[in-house]
């Protein structure tokens, strides 16, 4: 559904109108699209502290095809050209350090361009430390207010980098990215690996080689997750209940994939989708996303057991099942990924839904529980990403007001789209993204709701 209030504040009159009654003014984002794949222009690179990371950062940095630069003096090209800016604050011990990333951003923040990005890397907060633990969790509540104030569609997110900096490759190129356009004041931890480190060989097509499941695939938010997948070089299955099988199997067809008609709580789901996507020389699944979900809202004063049971079994219910019965049978090859669809009413609650943000709190919690032994056990990843306010057929129903109010309670100051939950999905579903394991990743524009 068009967003009229966003198209009109990129008039003059709206412009002028929304200044001078101190309205919202979202910018349109800069997302990923064919003939613009990537950001092109500057990215400024500042330390604070004595960084072990410098060198090879910049090496790093150097990579993802923009010119890095140490500061804007001697800058020949025009405003518009600087894209990013990364400050490596993983040194930072105490206020004095802390110091140092104001005096890094304060002078270029207003030459940044708009979608431009902001990008500090941190590190876990030590327990035994608190003078380091205080200035590295003054990260983020710096990271998350100039979130919030920074404005033009411009992004701001924190990396704690707890392992080898290589291993945070793919994300920095993710967040460096126009794919990550709705992913602002998240806060994302790259941990260390337990095998060697495997990065693309062609960074167009992360996926290339790789199998990946998708859950309620038929439309939507899920449907997105597959053209996402497909496009990054991934062979795909779709899911849907068997009431949407000319859906899905149009899907499938499009994206030159297998369509698997499949009640994803019936309680022999997971043997079917094992036995479905294994090959006479084992296991061929890498990926498995879990996106299939209701909602079945009322107040709980009005809730019967009806309503409250289906939306648990769906959502959480046939996750839970489902991904036992995969791993325990072997069925996710080592090295692969399950993400999960949690959702911000799972992190702030929602009036109505006492249901369906206790399914996606759930998720939360199975996520965090289950990553890291699952990388132990079976070598797989489990990181959840969770939606704000999605443009999809089910919010194009809700009414103006309250709709209106989902888009502009973000600090972008507008929906987001599937694509951008397709591209995060997309980002944790890469076997370079082996590092971000347990981590819950808001794709809501910064909600100013939840934490």
């Amino acid at each position: 559904m068009a967003d009229r209030y966003l198209n009109f504040t990129g008039t003059a009159p709206g412009r002028f109108l929304t200044r001078r009654l101190g309205l919202p003014q979202p910018a349109p984002l800069h997302r990923r699209t064919e003939e613009h794949p990537a950001f092109e222009g500057q990215l400024l690179h500042f330390t604070a502290g004595a960084s072990p990371y410098r060198k090879e950062l910049s090496e790093l940095l150097a990579r993802t095809g923009l010119q890095v630069r140490g500061s804007l003096s001697g800058r020949a090209a025009g405003p518009k050209d600087l894209v990013g800016v990364v400050v490596d604050a993983t040194a930072v011990t105490g206020p004095d350090t802390l110091a140092e990333v104001h005096a890094a951003l304060h002078p270029v923040v207003r030459s940044l361009a708009a979608s431009g990005r902001v990008l500090v890397l941190g590190a876990p907060p030590s327990a035994d430390d608190h003078h380091q633990a205080a200035a590295q969790q003054g990260l983020e509540g710096f990271v998350r207010s100039l979130g919030k104030e920074i404005g033009r569609g411009r992004t701001v997110n924190l990396v704690r980098i707890a392992g080898p900096v290589a291993a945070a490759e793919t994300t920095l190129r993710f967040l460096l990215s126009p794919r990550s356009a709705y992913v602002s004041g998240q806060v994302i931890e790259v941990g260390a690996i337990d095998s060697e480190l495997v990065l693309p060989d062609d960074w167009e097509r992360p996926l290339a080689g790789r199998t990946a499941l998708v859950t309620g695939a038929a439309r939507g938010i899920g449907e997105a997750v597959a053209e996402a997948l497909v496009r990054d070089g991934a062979r795909v299955v779709l899911l849907d209940v068997p009431s949407a099988e000319g859906d899905v199997a149009k899907v499938a067809e499009r994206l030159g994939g297998r369509a698997l008609p499949l009640d994803i709580t019936a309680d022999d789901a997971g043997e079917r989708i094992a036995e479905f996507t294994s090959g006479p020389d084992g296991p061929e699944l890498d990926v498995l996303v879990h996106n299939a979900g209701i909602t079945r809202d009322r107040r709980l004063a009005n809730m019967d057991a009806a309503r409250w049971s289906s939306v648990l079994d769906v959502n959480l219910g046939s996750v839970l099942r489902t991904t036992d019965t995969l791993l325990k049978a072997g069925a996710i090859r080592r090295g692969g990924s399950i993400v999960t669809t949690a959702s911000i009413a799972g992190i702030a609650g929602n009036t109505g839904q006492t249901n369906y943000a206790a399914s996606k709190a759930g998720i939360i919690g199975l996520t965090r529980s289950l990553a890291p032994r699952a990388r132990t056990e079976h070598g797989v990843t489990v990181n959840a990403v969770a939606p704000g306010f999605i443009e999809t057929k089910m919010t194009a129903a809700v009414p103006l007001v309250i709709r209106e109010a989902g888009r502009r309670m973000n600090s972008l100051g507008q929906g987001g789209l599937p694509v951008d939950v397709a591209e995060t999905t997309a980002w944790l579903a890469c076997a370079g993204s082996g590092a971000v394991n347990g981590q819950v990743v808001r794709v809501c524009g910064q909600s100013l709701l939840g934490a």
